[in-house]
């Protein structure tokens, strides 16, 4: 799985372990349901830090609480 995957795949697990759509998600974490939207269904290339971030605040979770997920072991080497 390559990283995008595996962060859209988190987005939407968290937004269904917590009863979030995505338009409440974005509500709570300050970005726009557009982007968030966009990183979800893949049309998003570039998604930093910053806005997992954000996402992470709107969840009430740390970083490392959001990639501490099997989804992010053994991803696939991306060469850009």
């Amino acid at each position: 799985m390559r990283s995008k995957e595996a962060l859209q795949r988190r987005i939407l697990e968290l937004c269904d372990e917590n009863r979030l759509s995505l338009n409440a998600l974005s509500i709570r974490c300050g970005i726009r349901q557009s982007t968030l939207n966009n990183i979800v269904n893949g049309r998003n290339n570039s998604v930093t830090i910053e806005t997992v971030a954000r996402i992470c605040e709107g969840l009430n979770m740390d970083l490392y609480t959001f990639f501490d997920s099997d989804l992010f072991r053994d991803l696939e080497q991306e060469i850009y």
